[in-house]
């Protein structure tokens, strides 16, 4: 079976890059799903040292991804983005799977 496609933009890789680089501890970004939010689910952004032997890693332009295998069925095929509006910059995931998000953008649905 082939690891589902999941992508960082180029937006979200510049972005990660400098955080990682502003923080002396993270080596890596990581994105996981959790229960809760205002539509069942939510998308948790952190910084973290390392990842876990059984993470999904993904690279662009220099940036690393960790994904746990519990999140990585809720992304899959989902591209890892980041914002930056008059209203404010965020990190966003445009996922195929949701059926419904909430207006925050990190909740969402299936």
């Amino acid at each position: 079976m082939s690891e589902p496609s999941i992508t960082i933009s180029p937006s979200a890789a510049k972005r990660i890059v400098e955080l990682v680089n502003e923080d002396e501890n993270a080596e890596l970004f990581r994105v996981s799903v959790e229960g809760g939010g205002c539509s069942g689910f939510q998308y948790h952004f952190e910084l973290i040292e390392s990842a876990a032997p059984d993470d999904m890693l993904i690279q662009r332009d220099g940036a690393t991804v960790a994904i746990d295998p519990t999140s990585v069925p809720f992304i899959a095929g989902s591209e890892i983005d980041f914002i930056d509006e008059l209203i404010g910059a965020q990190f966003k995931i445009n996922n195929p799977n949701a059926t419904a998000s909430c207006g925050c953008g990190t909740s969402f649905s299936i």
